[in-house]
């Protein structure tokens, strides 16, 4: 298959489905690799010894540091501070992962931003997140809604990375382009039974993008192993409502101080500039606030 057949087959499933799925992105060395780099952070995080992280029962930044309460998750490891943020760099930066996304958003690495770039692990308790999409308010009208879906080509892409097989994310497809039916609106913000849903089932090492206004849920357990690298990239043109998406998780506190030294000539001039970008976006957009602050 040449490469133009490949991303005209990835932007069709997007376009289709709000979701597709990368198989195999990750090769086995990389994926161990990764995988000792995930278990001694998330290590790190249960002991206090790491501040950034997602604490149970809260589902939506900002989060506090205390991980005695139980966590599902481990922020910021692109940080200058995290032991392992040079081996996430060559993962964040790398040609396997960002040729996909350039492909969807129709653009080069020199229009690329970076953005987020956290861990998913298996929480303390069992945990799940309510049906949402990460644009628009769950008591959006349906105007509301057509106003945030119908309005043009998406200027980033989020993508789960699972290091263990992952059927942890749930989604309807298609709803990204649409408002939601009448049966949507009457489903209860926990319901298991969603009319359409499916499970997106990752193996190790598999990658899913998607478009975070698909309507989604995640449903986690205790009693099995996940870690999962879920960020996000952007393209340069973004909006106010995406920079708050990014900016609210706090990365404009450090992502100036990155240091990308160790990664090889041609991917640190990518990393360089992506981070540059990433600075102009805060810069421009102080003081964006929060998705769902009390949530």
């Amino acid at each position: 298959m040449s490469s133009s057949t490949y991303a005209a087959d990835l932007r069709a499933s997007l376009a289709r489905d709000g979701f597709v799925i990368v198989p195999s992105l990750l090769s086995p060395t990389k994926l161990l690799e990764l995988r000792d780099a995930a278990a001694r952070t998330v290590a790190l995080a249960r002991a206090g010894k790491w501040p950034h992280i997602r604490t149970l029962p809260k589902r939506f930044p900002p989060w506090g540091s205390d991980p005695s309460v139980g966590i599902w998750g481990v922020q910021h490891l692109l940080h200058p501070d995290l032991p392992d943020s040079s081996t996430f760099a060559a993962a964040y930066f790398s040609a396997a992962l960002l040729k996909p996304i350039e492909a969807l958003l129709q653009c080069t690495e020199d229009d690329l931003v970076l953005e987020l770039f956290n861990l998913l692990t298996r929480p303390d308790e069992d945990f799940e997140l309510r049906w949402h999409r990460d644009d628009v308010s769950a008591d959006a009208t349906t105007e509301e809604e057509e106003a945030v879906l119908l309005k043009g080509a998406a200027n980033h892409t989020q993508w789960n990375l699972s290091l263990y097989d992952d059927a942890s994310l749930i989604v309807v497809p298609g709803s990204h382009s649409r408002a939601r039916t009448l049966g949507e609106r009457a489903t209860g913000p926990f319901e298991p039974n969603m009319p359409g849903k499916i499970e997106v089932k990752l193996e190790a090492g598999d990658c899913v993008l998607y478009n975070n206004n698909i309507l989604h849920r995640g449903v986690y357990s205790k009693d099995v192993e996940r870690m999962t690298l879920h960020g996000s990239v952007g393209q340069v043109g973004h909006g106010k409502e995406r920079a708050r998406n990014v900016l609210q998780h706090g990365i404009g506190e450090w992502v100036d101080r990155c240091s990308f030294e160790s990664l090889e000539d041609g991917v640190r001039q990518r990393a360089e500039g992506m981070r540059a970008r990433a600075v102009q976006m805060g810069r421009e957009n102080e003081g964006v606030g929060f998705f769902s602050k009390d949530e």
